[in-house]
């Protein structure tokens, strides 16, 4: 658990952390000390207008109050004024955040980043461990913020071998007041995460600090401090190290993205294609029908919610972040003038047996998650949530909500369209692909369409229809929503209710009500059967209370297939064939990680990005953005071990490792 920082402001009504005993900017004027040691320093200036990137990346060891964030974006924004720049991205780490509270009170005291700071108060996260992502000006200016130390955070960013930054903010409360951050773990760390002629300033001129950097490879020298402080020190990468995180079978090969197809229609497409127009992308999409939302998005509401675990695993990792990041982009959308229907109304996942309520009382005590995400009420709590008698306690996810599905997908792909131009191919079946040597051919029954640079395949249970995914193993598992009539009482529920399944409070006089769960048949249409199991199995929970008892007719049902894999994680990356990942990492059979034969990827430019099961709405905003991220060499919002967790060779990998291959 993340524990936030205990502070308290001096006179100055600077704050001051008690842990530290240090001050978390200068008093006399932090903000000028800022730039002239770390900006100045680093010549950012400069460097932003001659980059060889896309996307310029600072990187910091300790983000405080923001000051040095927000003092970046101020400059890159006075830069822009004059000139064409590359995107902002900024990562920083921080092992005792601050309070949105303590945040808001801290930058008070800079009036002239008044109107930044109150967008970054506006998205700062809550205290879980890890990355999050807060994107500002339609991803113009990215901050991944990562909650954890410094030194057990590095190691988690996924990355190539060729690094991701171009400058170092070497912050954080003075050597003397927190030695253990200032290591040789740290600085050997910082030299495997830079590129080529990356740079570096700290305020610091401590012996100690410059010899450890320079053992790491870096070249530092002295330069003269700010204000009454003497020196500080300034450096630069002398050559890069070639060590990143990403091992060679989980690789992301770059791409240019230069001109993407994506073949779907749902809310993984209309994530995907946000995540390319923000970045100025050619995109063109083919949709089988005459609109979008009409596969396993297209339920009249689904309710956004992240499933949890007692411990922080893969799966319970993924969704924490990955639901944090779209309720902060859903909400975007509707500020932007984008309308869905929705309510964030909080979900309450109910004890409705002992054995959930033991599995909720471990994920309580376990403490892997803040309270601000989940946290445990009793009967009497449940209920007034609710609006309406449950009968059960159980945990609420306040922050969470139903969303009508089509209308969002429609909002997402609007958006995307106002910021790049979207080829739209509506009532377009591809039916084949073609590798040429011009790029990809997409064939549809009348008609060819192309050369494409990259195809991205993100057609739910459909993904392997084509030659080149047909591998692919993944399997469908076939569920219905009913919607049935609301009565006076049953209008009454304020929340989300998840039993065994969902019941949504009433939309235009219905509630959504399901869903049934088969891993027999793909088939798409609506059962009376599937109506009556979803009916009993709400009387089985609800049944004695008056606002079930009254409820009406059903009135109409959706069928949709959820699209798995067997480890229940989704797949993103480009398709592999499964004959050359055996023959080039055959070593793992024997246990070696080394003496790999190069790989041919014979389909490259072609990628998957599917599997997101019945949890799309929480989890496609933040996959595609990780794909399109790994694709372009871009800082990832995924940690390394989810990035290798979702690697399409992952299944092939695992075979070898344990000589099933």
């Amino acid at each position: 658990m993340i524990e936030h920082a205990k502070i308290h402001f001096n006179e100055q009504g600077t704050p001051v952390a008690d842990l530290f005993d240090d001050v978390y900017f200068s008093n006399d004027d932090g903000l000028a000390e800022s730039q002239f040691v770390f900006f100045t320093q680093n010549r950012i200036a400069e460097r932003l207008q001659n980059h060889d990137r896309d996307q310029f990346v600072i990187a910091e060891t300790g983000f405080g109050t923001g000051l040095n964030f927000l003092m970046a974006w101020q400059q890159f924004n006075a830069l822009k004024a004059t000139c064409q720049l590359p995107r902002l991205h900024f990562i920083s780490f921080e092992k005792f955040p601050l309070t949105q509270a303590a945040l808001v009170q801290a930058l008070q005291a800079w009036p002239a980043v008044a109107e930044l700071a109150n967008k970054l108060c506006a998205q700062y996260p809550m205290a879980l461990q890890g990355c999050h992502r807060l994107e500002f000006n339609d991803g113009e200016v990215v901050l991944d913020l990562w909650f954890g130390d410094v030194k057990q955070s590095l190691p988690q960013l996924s990355y190539a071998r060729d690094g991701i930054v171009d400058a170092w903010f070497l912050d954080g409360f003075a050597p003397s007041k927190n030695p253990e951050m200032w290591t040789a773990d740290l600085f050997t760390a910082m030299a495997n995460l830079s590129r080529h002629s990356a740079t570096l300033a700290t305020f610091t001129a401590a012996g100690f600090v410059r010899r450890g950097l320079q053992e790491a490879g870096f070249t530092m020298q002295k330069q003269k401090g700010y204000g009454k402080k003497r020196e500080m020190l300034v450096g630069s990468l002398s050559a890069p190290t070639s060590k990143g995180t990403e091992r060679p079978y989980a690789a992301h090969s770059p791409r240019s993205l230069a001109n993407v197809a994506i073949i779907g229609g749902g809310i993984a497409t209309s994530s995907l294609l946000y995540s390319l127009c923000k970045r100025g992308k050619k995109v063109s999409l083919f949709c089988k029908d005459s609109t979008l939302a009409q596969g396993a998005s297209h339920n009249r509401q689904g309710a956004v919610y992240p499933h949890l675990q007692a411990d922080f695993t893969l799966q319970s990792e993924m969704y924490a972040h990955s639901f944090l990041y779209a309720k902060r982009l859903y909400t975007q959308l509707l500020t932007d003038g984008f309308h869905y229907a929705h309510d964030w109304c909080g979900v309450l996942i109910q004890a409705v047996s002992s054995t959930i309520a033991e599995r909720q009382a471990n994920i309580i005590a376990k403490g892997s998650w803040p309270n601000a995400l989940i946290r445990a009420v009793d009967l009497d709590a449940a209920d007034k949530l609710a609006g309406v008698p449950t009968g059960y306690s159980g945990l609420f996810i306040e922050q969470a909500g139903w969303v009508s599905p089509p209308e969002l997908t429609q909002a997402l792909f609007t958006k995307a369209a106002s910021l790049s131009t979207i080829h739209s191919h509506f009532n377009t079946e591809i039916k084949r692909l073609e590798q040429t040597t011009e790029g990809w051919l997409l064939h549809s029954k009348d008609a060819s369409f192309g050369p494409f640079s990259d195809v991205i395949v993100a057609m739910g249970e459909h993904s392997d229809a084509f030659i080149q995914t047909a591998q692919l193993p993944l399997h469908g598992v076939r569920g219905q929503v009913s919607h049935i009539a609301a009565s006076p009482s049953s209008n009454q529920l304020k929340t989300v209710l998840c039993h065994k399944g969902y019941f949504t409070p009433a939309l235009d006089g219905q509630h959504c009500m399901g869903a049934t769960f088969d891993k027999h048949s793909k088939s798409r249409a609506v059962t009376e059967a599937d109506n009556d199991t979803n009916r009993k199995q709400l009387e089985g929970f609800y049944g004695t209370e008056p606002w079930c008892q009254e409820l009406g007719a059903i009135v109409n049902a959706k069928a949709a297939v959820r699209c798995c894999f067997y480890d229940h994680l989704p797949m993103l990356g480009e398709v592999i064939d499964e004959q050359d990942y055996e023959h080039a990492f055959a070593n793992l059979r024997k246990g070696k990680q080394f003496d790999f034969a190069p790989l041919q990827r014979p389909q490259q430019g072609l990628h998957v990005f599917t599997g997101l099961g019945a949890r799309g709405l929480c989890s496609a905003p933040l996959l595609a953005e990780h794909l399109v991220a790994s694709l372009l060499g871009e800082p990832r919002p995924l940690s390394h071990r989810l990035s290798e967790a979702t690697h399409p060779a992952r299944f092939v990998i695992r075979a070898l490792l344990r000589k099933e291959r």
